[in-house]
């Protein structure tokens, strides 16, 4: 199901007018374009895939949050009609094209970059063909997901490929708190765990290439860095530690929480990546970080009035980023002017939704696209 923003008078986009900016992303859109899918659950993960669909459709998926072992994910399409031959604007309708049953709810949903990869190489686009789903939870399991020939109405059909346990020694392991798929070799996929480990997999061959104590306490969050060496990892010790696999023998702390709380999130600027972002448990700040300059954020974005529970940088723009929280809002920034001695006061665009916030995901393949979850549902903003 789908409406539109004037369906919706209690969600506005605004700009804010206190905020200069010479970045062409302050132009307000020419028309409020919002769409909202409603689950049978609550939503919690969600990601969009990398492809480029035809005729600019969307394709995501979208994990539920139920405190019971039977959860599930959808993968979300969206068709695009004309309600009238005299219409000057088309209708989205987002529709759920395939479920997968999945144990627990998951802590992350990614699809696999290798559609990004494909866009550089096709100009025609990356239609049909299987696409790739990795999610985490008690185990890292990757999907396949393809288009359902025999139905012929949109639908997918989906397999599951992989299953991999980070407990070598045991069928039973720690839980997954997240994990992250390398744009630059998609055969890799890093994982963190309550068990204060990160492992790095080989999707081709199912091994661990490596794993490693990463923490003094729970791994919540990992990401890799532009390339296929580096990556980082926060967690309840409240540190951001950066690694190098070429070079495992030490790590470098990048910043430590004061009073060591928790750090819960973590996102790197694949446009820049000198920075991170990353936020403490309970935080209603959000944390920007440059690895040149160990142990103090270059900035810090305080503009929720409710905990932090998301953040994403632009896809398309090293000085944009996107947080979201308690407070129902969703706020871009624009970093293009940080510096530690003059805060970002102000995000230069607004967005208040019908509930909390749980996630955001910005898509790559399309950057004008925004995706949210509160509540049972998912909405998607242009920007």
């Amino acid at each position: 199901m789908a409406t539109s923003a004037a369906a919706m008078p209690n969600s506005s986009v605004h700009n804010n007018p206190n905020t200069s900016s010479d970045r062409p992303m302050e132009s307000p859109p020419q028309r409020k374009e919002i769409y909202t899918y409603k689950a049978p659950w609550t939503v919690f993960s969600l990601a969009w895939s990398h492809r480029l669909e035809p005729n600019s459709q969307f394709r995501l998926a979208i994990g539920s949050y139920i405190e019971q072992y039977n959860n599930t994910v959808q993968v979300l399409k969206t068709r695009i009609s004309l309600p009238h031959p005299t219409s000057e604007y088309s209708t989205v309708q987002i529709y759920s094209a395939c479920e997968i049953e999945h144990p627990y709810p998951c802590t992350k949903i990614l699809w696999s970059p290798e559609g990004k990869q494909q866009q550089h190489h096709q100009q025609g686009g990356n239609y049909g063909g299987r696409d790739l789903l990795a999610t985490t939870g008690d185990y890292l399991r990757i999907w396949s997901v393809s288009e359902d020939e025999s139905r012929g109405d949109g639908r997918l059909s989906h397999k599951r490929e992989v299953l991999l346990n980070n407990n070598k020694n045991s069928e039973y392991c720690a839980p997954l708190t997240s994990f992250d798929w390398n744009e630059y070799d998609p055969s890799m996929i890093g994982t963190s765990s309550i068990d204060t480990t990160c492992t790095i997999w080989d999707v081709n061959t199912q091994t661990a290439r490596t794993q490693l104590i990463a923490h003094d306490r729970e791994v919540f969050d990992i990401a890799f860095s532009r390339g296929t060496d580096v990556f980082a990892s926060v967690g309840a010790d409240g540190s951001v530690r950066m690694f190098d696999l070429r070079s495992l023998e030490h790590s470098t702390i990048i910043y430590e929480t004061p009073n060591l709380d928790p750090l819960l999130r973590l996102e790197w600027n694949k446009q820049d990546p000198n920075y991170l972002a990353t936020f403490k448990v309970d935080s209603r700040s959000t944390l920007i970080l440059d690895v040149r300059v160990p142990s103090t954020p270059v900035t810090e974005l305080f503009g929720h009035n409710g905990c932090v529970n998301a953040v994403a940088w632009a896809p398309h723009s090293s000085c944009h980023i996107c947080t979201a929280g308690d407070d129902s809002q969703a706020l871009i920034w624009d970093l293009s002017k940080m510096a530690a001695d003059r805060p970002v006061e102000d995000p230069i665009l607004a967005y208040n939704a019908e509930g909390e916030v749980n996630n955001l995901q910005w898509s790559s393949s399309q950057p004008d696209w925004v995706s949210i979850a509160f509540s049972d549902k998912l909405q998607i903003l242009r920007v």
